[in-house]
Parts: C-alpha cells; structure tokens; sequence
C-alpha cells in the first residue's frame, strides 16, 4: 500500500517545521508555496519561513518558559531551532538571527530532502486529503474565502503594520551607548538615550504623525503583545516609557545616570549593517516615519521591513474540521510563542493600565 501523502499549505515557520516532522517520519509531502508565483504585501523573497517583522524569536533563557520551549523543539529535532541557531546574531538573552541565512537554510533543507514535494503555486481550496493548513498572516483571498465558508467570515481578521530598519552607519554612537538591560547578555544591543523633553516631543509627533489608511480587509483588534507604538501612545503619554522605551537596567555612560526613556536597536544581519528597531510595530507612512524616527537622538532611520498579522479564533477550528483530515498550525491557530490569544472579542476587556501608579518604571 501506497504511503499517505500529505499537503502542508504555506512554507512558513510552521508549515515549514510540520513538513520537516512529517519528513523526518517517513511521510511523503507536497509543500506548497504561493511565492514567488503570486507574491504577498510584505515578503521580499521566494525563502521559505521568511521573517517579515522581527528577526527576534524572543528570549532563549532556560529561566524562561519560552527559552525551555526553544530547548523542547532541538530535542525533538526541529529543523527552525537548527536554522536559527546556524544563524544567530548578537542580541543578549534573546535569540535573534540573520533573515537572509536563516531562511536560505530551511529553503534548501526541504527542497533537497527526498520526501518532500515544494510546489510553487496557490492554493485556492482546501484540500479534501490529509492536509495541514499554515497560510498564516498573509493567507490569500482565494483561499480566505474557503475558509470563511469553513470557519466562518466573523472569526478571521487580519492587519498590517511595519516594522523599521536602521542601517547601522547611521548611527552616532558618540551618542548611542552599547549595553544590555541589567547587563544581561553583554553589550549587544544599542541604545539611544532620551531626556524626558525630547520623549515627550516623540509622543507627541508619533500620536500626530500620518498614519496609513485601514484596507477594507483589515480590522484593527490589536494583540496586546505586538501592538502599534502609535496605539500605545494614544493610551496615555508614559505608555511607551513603560512599554519598549523604558530604560530600566541602562545607565548612559556620558552621563552617569539612568536615562529617561530609550530606543533601543537590535542586530538585524550578520554583517551587522542594519539593525532593527525593539518593539517599534507602526502604521506611520513611510515619509512620517523617516519625519518621526529621525527624533532618536544619535541615529536617522532609512527603510522599512513590512509585517502582519492574521488570526482565527482557536474554539471555531475544531468543530470546522472535525468532519476532514484537516489541520491548522502557526499563527492561524491563536498561538504566538509564549502566548494563547483566545477569542476575538475583546469589547469586555479593558487595556492593562499603564500609568506609573500602578506600574514600576519597566
């Protein structure tokens, strides 16, 4: 008897890790990918798990729940930990890689693996064999549709922001200080002080700056965890020295002191020539951003990686598929690393309150 053969659709970090698992098994696999056939809003290659936001995958410490999930994945083999340890680049506790050779990897691990099948092309209907869907953020419209009719068209929402860049000769590191939080890590990250004037002028600008217009198919219900910098301002004018620009753990070597607020830089490549800037997800256009982000003291920002997001609510997939060999996995499942972010329906939740009552400064 023939084998089973199973389609992954989406060649990203989960589609990618499912058919390597399924690979290593001995299960034979189509691995489709719509790229670079039909490309997305904010891929740049035709690579496989392709980073498009952050090349951060968060903190690699085995204190931590998500740096003993890293350590579980190498146990069992998986060929994400294997590529971005192969690509890793300076970033303290966290485990940060170069894009380019991150995903280069995994791209020609699984076209050279003998069971699995890549398919260049997109997938418009899900299949009625053993499948596993990971389309994650950036799921095309034909296949969004099939699953509306799935799912259901109330359950699936999906936005977009951008995700800066620096390039590293920008920089003025006779401002810009070299240090980890707490000294954790080394000195891997850069950081651009702020006083609390020149703070408050960023606030200001980033709540006024231009932002780009919501496409009819997006609907900003943001994740607390990766939210837009300019929503966390609008919640209050600390938000931000309490979210990615707090300065805790940092003392500014010109002066001696703790500074008000930071901007911290993360290495982005292993050259070293771009770095990208911590938590700052934004909707500002382009021209807004090289206005507003050139308010960092020591650097000047010059491009833009793009980033988004998709999501399903995790309680309506089972009861969808329960009737087909049918799978979810990545993003589309709610599952971020580290967190669960349950049901779409945020009306009865309010935002965490960010005020410096009730919080310490980080």
């Amino acid at each position: 008897m023939d084998k089973p053969v199973v389609s992954v659709i989406g060649a990203g970090l989960a589609g990618s890790e499912a058919a390597w698992q399924l690979a290593r098994r001995g299960i034979r696999v189509r691995l489709f990918e719509m790229r670079p056939a039909t490309m997305t809003e904010a891929h740049q290659t035709a690579n496989f798990a392709e980073l498009v936001c952050s090349n951060s995958l968060r903190n690699a410490s085995l204190e931590t729940a998500v740096g003993v999930l890293k350590e579980e994945m190498r146990r069992l083999g998986s060929l994400v930990m294997l590529a971005a340890d192969r690509a890793r680049v300076p970033a303290g506790a966290a485990l940060a890689v170069d894009r380019e050779d991150f995903s280069g990897f995994i791209t020609a691990t699984l076209k050279a693996h003998p069971t699995v099948e890549t398919i260049c092309g997109e997938v418009a209907a899900i299949p009625s064999g053993p499948a596993i869907i990971a389309t994650g953020p950036l799921t095309s419209p034909a296949l969004g549709e099939a699953l509306n009719s799935l799912i259901g068209p109330r359950n699936l929402y999906f936005y977009d922001a951008i995700a800066p860049i620096v390039a590293a000769d920008s920089i003025d590191m006779q401002i810009a200080f070299r240090a980890s939080r707490y000294g954790h890590g080394g000195d891997d990250y850069i950081n651009c002080p702020m006083t609390e004037a020149e703070y408050r002028a960023f606030v200001e600008a980033v709540v006024a700056a231009e932002k780009v217009a919501p496409h009819p198919f997006e609907k900003p219900v943001y994740f607390e965890g990766c939210m837009p910098i300019e929503e966390m301002a609008r919640r209050g004018p600390m938000t931000l020295a309490f979210g990615p620009m707090r300065p805790v753990g940092l003392i500014d070597p010109r002066t001696g002191r703790r500074p008000f607020a930071v901007v911290q830089l993360r290495q982005d490549d292993r050259e070293g020539r771009l770095y990208n800037i911590v938590g700052f997800q934004t909707k500002m256009t382009y021209p807004e951003q090289r206005r507003v982000l050139r308010m960092f003291p020591g650097s000047d920002a010059r491009s833009s990686f793009a980033s988004a997001r998709f999501i399903a609510t995790p309680s309506s997939i089972p009861r969808a598929c329960c009737a087909r060999p049918c799978s979810f996995a990545g993003v589309m499942t709610c599952f971020w690393p580290g967190r669960w972010w349950g049901s779409r329906d945020t009306s009865s939740r309010r935002p965490r309150d960010c005020s410096p009552r009730s919080m310490p400064h980080g």
